[in-house]
């Protein structure tokens, strides 16, 4: 006996539109956790976190792990997650929610682009950011410089 294939779901009976869930992340420490973890660990441990990351990009070879890291850095240090830009749109009474990649620039570019100027000119961007954060009150500009350090080391595009 054959399946039927899955119709995507029927309008709403009662208002004639589609209906649809959006189920928000889950939310981190309290505030009070957060600002104590970041005084007595998130400092020093980003600040190694950067280093290693760093190095990891400069040979090369371990480049996705190194980018791993710097995607991790603001929940190194103030545990909160990183921050992802989705679009929500509403066409016709249907909720669409998306959070795609972006068409990249092509590789060969972005190589020449970290031997040339993004190793040296990532350290220097990341020491602003994190001395930023350091500061505490420019800390939402540096939280916002570590979620674009692929931007600066490769033009990688958000």
């Amino acid at each position: 006996m054959a399946q039927e294939p899955s119709r995507p779901p029927q309008p709403d009976a009662t208002t004639g539109s589609r209906r649809s869930v959006v189920v928000p992340p889950p939310p981190g420490p309290g505030l009070l956790v957060r600002a104590i973890w970041f005084v007595f660990i998130g400092t020093w441990l980003s600040a190694i976190a950067i280093g290693a990351a760093y190095f990891l990009c400069l040979i090369v070879i371990g480049l996705p792990l190194g980018f791993m890291i710097f995607n991790r850095l603001p929940l190194i240090l103030t545990l909160r997650p990183r921050t992802d830009v989705q679009t929500v749109e509403v066409l016709d009474g249907v909720t669409y929610i998306s959070g795609g990649t972006v068409a990249q620039r092509p590789l060969w570019a972005r190589a020449i682009w970290f031997l040339l100027i993004g190793w040296w000119f990532g350290a220097i961007y990341l020491g602003a950011a994190w001395f930023l954060c350091v500061i505490l009150i420019t800390l939402p500009i540096g939280l916002y410089m570590l979620n674009r350090v692929g931007a600066v080391m490769t033009l990688l595009r958000y």
